[in-house]
């Protein structure tokens, strides 16, 4: 497999790092000094973007138009109508992800338990906390604002942002006389360039179109039970 990588920073770094252990995978790094131009996209069979969301959207159209697979961590935008229906209408299969952990997807199991909090109380108070490192651009964090859809209950989601902290999460569900808490805490970059892998090595098996990182990992859950 031919592996295009897009940006080089902290997570992209880690997955550079897991590399040196896969002879399958021949790989270029592009970033700002050397971005990746159509034609070299042309070349590859996977793109990997751990990019900014302002500079993942300047890619979007050659990406499109290369005709070659994705997976992108990139945060903090959208893909408009016209993009999605062009994923949705190509050839090739993109994988989105807002967190790469895998350990993420058995936390939404556990959240989607969660949304029955109303069948055994009356009154309660659902809350949503993130914290991230100082450079993390967008807030509240996509992956927050998963929590918030896989719960589908009213949330208030706050945020935080201190030190060089990777992402903790924490939804608390409080009455008067108790409170639950759900917290997952990523202690390593490397998680994140773990789970990336393991979506590159399934996205060219994929139907074509945009697919969710998580329902990928809760297929293959249910496929193993």
């Amino acid at each position: 497999m031919k592996l295009a990588i897009l940006g080089n920073g902290k997570t992209g770094s880690h997955v550079i790092t897991l590399l040196q252990g896969r002879s399958d995978i021949q790989y270029k790094v592009f970033d700002s000094k050397s971005p990746a131009t159509l034609e070299d996209l042309k070349g590859y069979d996977v793109v990997l973007s751990f990019l900014t969301g302002d500079v993942f959207i300047t890619y979007i159209d050659n990406l499109i138009e290369s005709g070659i697979s994705v997976v992108t961590g990139s945060t903090g935008f959208e893909f408009n109508d016209y993009q999605l229906a062009n994923i949705n209408s190509g050839k090739a299969a993109w994988v989105r992800s807002n967190n790469f952990s895998l350990g993420m997807n058995l936390v939404r199991k556990a959240i989607e338990l969660m949304q029955r909090a109303p069948t055994l109380f009356k009154d309660y108070k659902a809350t949503i906390h993130e914290i991230h490192h100082t450079q993390k651009k967008d807030a509240p964090s996509g992956t927050a604002l998963s929590w918030k859809d896989w719960l589908d209950l009213p949330c208030e989601v706050t945020s935080q942002r201190t030190g060089d902290v990777v992402g903790t999460h924490i939804l608390n569900i409080e009455t008067h006389t108790e409170k639950i808490s759900l917290k997952h805490e990523a202690l390593d970059r490397t998680i994140f360039a773990e789970g990336a892998l393991w979506a590159i090595d399934r996205v060219l098996k994929l139907e074509p179109g945009l697919h969710d990182f998580s329902d990928i990992a809760l297929r293959t859950m249910l496929e193993e039970e």
